[in-house]
């Protein structure tokens, strides 16, 4: 198994994710260019991606399908929902939606959960691979508790940890923005994504990514230092925390 982050952030997410079998994309935000460099550095061809699945349809998370379908021809897993938002893809002959909380492959499955955001089928992923979980929750502005077994004690987390409130509050931003991002159909901040994960990350777990670190409103000095805090609150010993970035690859997992 193989995790990386390919980027993450305003300007575009991808993660890639690799099984014995299968080579994987979790959303395709960024330009094709930029992915078809980034897989290379890790010594991938992007014509072997044949999964591609979708979180939601945010042009952060979808910019480069239209190029990218034209160029290979995987299997592309989305919400039926989400079709609202992504008109050309109707007319892709390889399109699979989201139809169970469970989907199971040859030798992986994933789990579905529903995230809070403001776009139609907004989803967020535990995949099981191999004996593992990797858990990837991103743009949403809370998290059901109901979630809070399945995401126990997974192995790997890439997790929001979007923005610090007092930076918002008092940065540039217009109202109506700060209000978006702070709301329910948001984006998690530093602190509830830290409460969150003191919750269910557990003695299996190897490492915690925080993810989507927004340019202007978090830097990675905050963000680690607010979920060591309320690690330590919790009583919870993990401390191995690392920072994706927008544009450069971090590792997850490399077995």
């Amino acid at each position: 198994m193989r995790v990386y982050v390919l980027a993450s952030g305003s300007e575009g997410n991808s993660t890639y994710i690799e099984t014995s079998k299968h080579k994987i994309l979790l959303d395709a935000g960024r330009n094709t260019k930029y992915l078809t460099t980034k897989l290379q550095e890790i010594g991938v061809d992007i014509n072997d991606i044949d999964l591609i699945f979708i979180s939601h349809a945010h042009k952060d998370h979808t910019e480069s399908l239209p190029v990218l379908l034209k160029k290979i021809h995987p299997l592309v897993y989305i919400g039926s929902e989400m079709i609202k938002e992504l008109d050309f893809i109707t007319y892709y002959d390889n399109l699979v939606y989201y139809d169970s909380d469970t989907i199971t492959f040859d030798d992986f499955s994933i789990d579905l959960i529903n995230t809070s955001h403001d776009a139609f089928d907004s989803h967020g992923f535990i995949f099981n691979i191999d004996g593992k979980r990797v858990v990837q929750i991103t743009d949403t502005g809370y998290l059901n508790v109901k979630y809070l077994d399945i995401l126990r004690d997974a192995d790997y987390y890439i997790f929001e940890s979007n923005h610090d409130v007092e930076m918002i509050i008092n940065g540039p931003y217009p109202d109506y923005l700060k209000a978006r991002i702070v709301g329910p159909k948001g984006h998690l901040s530093n602190k509830e994504a830290s409460i969150y994960l003191a919750k269910v990350v557990g003695s299996n777990t190897k490492l915690v990514v925080l993810a989507h670190l927004s340019r202007h409103n978090n830097t990675e000095d905050v963000a680690l230092s607010t979920v060591l805090e309320v690690f330590r609150e919790y009583a919870n010993p993990f401390n191995n925390f690392i920072c994706a970035k927008p544009d450069s690859v971090v590792e997850v997992v490399n077995d």
